[in-house]
């Protein structure tokens, strides 16, 4: 989950690698290093917190080289500290590295180097990788990790400089992210390519088992066998300015706000006309291969794991075909068993997460066909999928997702309806009225958006608050739990989604002045039990927020506070609930002065399992 970035030009590289590296703070910031090659010499800055701390370690320590490589760490193995803080430097002090991943024989390699007569100052799996270089280099760094990687078992994106060799940067992956940024007179690399789209919109997106030596004035890529590998150059597709806060508080508040463009983007050429069939490039299925599905499998972590939850329940109402959705991180534990025309629908923003894309191999090898939906276009879950509709949300920077989140169950509705159209699963007149609400959403969104001052009052009020609830049934129970896991990530205020059915058994207990529940209470099929369990809150003097549409009369009677949307068809209220509950824990953690692009503990992308 750490991220990397390197540089190799004419340009200062601290200047470079700080400037990435703050594109892919979101990745960890537990701590920050930098190295060097200047004048034949290797020079390392470390530090641990934030990158504003190795920005200021720089202006008292300043380095001049062109060729450097740049860490900030999300910690795995070993603590947070100066000496466990990347790059890790060989013992004569001529090879330094910086790793994302996790390497799982780390602990039979440290003793078997410590046999050898190599030192180990860190508590790390990365400092076995660049032992291991020393241990081979004959004067050919990228010959020396290719031996290396022969030793290494688990995940590994690395950048290596030496001090031998003043022009020229290695850099390698196996199961984590890593892109060769393409420059005139300049090539960089980093973990995600935000990170150098300042500089190139054109990069080559490394695969496992592949590796580049890189120059100011070439690129060279091969197998860890060293036979040329060709890959043809990506364009990033979103302008530079993309990855700036563009006048926002916080990176958070900016995605949330980015959500209405971000839908009509998403609809863009696959549902223009209520009248006319959506159509998903992509997807790759035949219409006959949908109509013989006999299950549908969704499969995701965190945030997407709730839009997969949504997900399940759009494929059974809508295409009416059997669906379950399995939190990626279990779904191996039970050895699960796949159907014939069994499809596995996987979720994710980055395309990396590391537990998903487990999972994604899992289904694959029992058979099951995989479509994923992600954000980051030709990323790893991407690429291994049989087909991808992407959600086209832009980069999403915040660590709490936002956009992502709306644009996955909106993805995933357009794919359940265009099944239910294949499968006649629904009439003609259900699905206009489907797809018009769709059409409509970005509007709604912008609705939302207006009424932030009207949500941030209310956060006002409970903001003190130490516990929350969040209730909801059915479609909404998704909405609960997601609306308590943007709450708790980003203000660290205890918070748990429940089904509202479940309060009798258990939760009800907690409830008392200080903890205030918010009611999920739209218009549909669970409206009349949703009332009653927030009379059953209302009862024992619990503070009830709700969350009702427009022009509703009851919920305001029962409830202390009310979070408006406007009415919409009840399978996309999650996309339109999300939005206040986005808000209100944005505003609530504001109040309290967290650091909510960066929560503590978390990391945006998460490559480890």
């Amino acid at each position: 989950m750490c991220g990397i970035v390197g540089y190799v030009g004419t340009r200062k590289a601290t200047d470079v690698c700080v400037a990435g590296l703050k594109r892919l703070e979101y990745r960890g910031y537990d701590s920050a290093g930098i190295a060097v090659v200047e004048d034949g010499k290797l020079e390392v800055v470390k530090v641990v917190g934030k990158l504003r701390n190795l920005s200021e370690a720089l202006e008292e320590t300043p380095l001049e080289g062109t060729l450097g490589i740049g860490h900030t760490r999300w910690a795995t193995h070993g603590k947070p500290s100066k000496i466990n803080s990347h790059p890790h430097v060989s013992n004569d002090g001529r090879i330094a590295l910086v790793h994302n991943g996790i390497i799982e024989n780390y602990a039979e390699l440290r003793d078997e180097l410590k046999q050898e007569g190599f030192e180990f100052v860190s508590e790390t799996d990365t400092e076995v990788i660049v032992h291991l270089v020393a241990r081979y280099y004959e004067g050919d760094l990228a010959a020396a990790f290719r031996r290396a990687a022969r030793d290494l078992e688990g995940a590994f994106a690395v950048g290596i400089v030496s001090a031998d060799h003043p022009g020229q940067m290695v850099a390698a992956r196996r199961f984590s992210p890593l892109v060769v940024g393409i420059g005139a007179g300049e090539n960089f690399i980093a973990s995600d390519m935000g990170a150098v789209r300042e500089w190139t919109d054109q990069v080559y997106v490394i695969e496992d088992d592949e590796m580049a030596v890189i120059t100011r004035d070439g690129i060279e890529l091969t197998d860890f066998e060293g036979k040329p590998v060709h890959h043809e150059p990506y364009t990033i597709p979103w302008p530079a300015e993309a990855a700036q806060k563009g006048g926002h508080k916080h990176f958070m508040h900016k995605e949330i706000h980015e959500q209405p463009r971000a839908m009509r983007e998403c609809l863009l050429g696959r549902l223009t006309d209520a009248e006319k069939s959506i159509t998903l490039e992509g997807l790759n299925m035949t219409e006959e291969e949908i109509k013989r599905l006999r299950k549908v499998v969704f499969t995701a972590c965190g945030t997407a794991f709730h839009a997969g939850l949504v997900g399940r329940f759009l494929m059974e109402k809508l295409a009416r075909i059997p669906a379950e959705c399995d939190l990626a991180a279990e779904l191996r534990a039970r050895d699960p068993v796949v159907l014939e025309d069994t499809l596995a629908i996987v979720v994710s923003q980055s395309g990396e997460t590391a537990d998903t894309l487990v999972a994604l191999r899992e289904l694959k090898e029992k058979g099951a066909s995989v479509v994923s939906v992600v954000n980051v276009v030709d990323s790893s879950i991407a690429r291994e999928s049989d087909g991808v509709v992407y959600i086209q949300a832009g980069p999403e920077i915040g660590v709490a997702s936002t956009k992502a989140y709306t644009l996955q169950i909106l993805t995933i509705a357009l794919i359940a309806a265009h099944f239910a159209d294949v499968r006649g699963a629904a009439s003609e007149h259900e699905l206009i009225e489907l797809r018009r609400a769709m059409l409509s959403l970005p509007e709604q969104a912008q609705t939302l958006l207006d009424r932030e001052d009207e949500v941030k009052a209310v956060a006002a009020r409970y903001y003190d608050s130490h516990n929350s609830l969040y209730l909801g049934r059915g479609v909404n129970l998704p909405s609960a739990m997601e609306g308590a896991l943007k709450l708790k990530e980003i203000s660290y205020v205890h918070a748990e989604g429940y089904s509202a059915g479940e309060m009798k058994h258990g939760p009800i207990a907690l409830v008392e002045r200080s903890l205030f529940t918010v009611a999920i209470a739209v218009k549909g099929d669970v409206y009349d039990k949703m009332i009653g369990n927030i009379q059953e809150i209302k009862a024992r003097s619990g503070p009830v927020i709700g969350v009702a549409f427009d022009g509703d009369t009851e919920i305001p009677r029962q409830a202390d506070d009310v979070l408006w949307v406007p009415p919409c068809p009840e399978l996309l209220t999650p996309i339109t609930v999300a939005i206040p509950l986005q808000i209100l824990a944005y505003h609530i953690a504001d109040m309290l002065g967290r650091e909510i692009d960066q929560p503590r503990n978390l990391a945006k992308t998460v490559t480890v399992e």
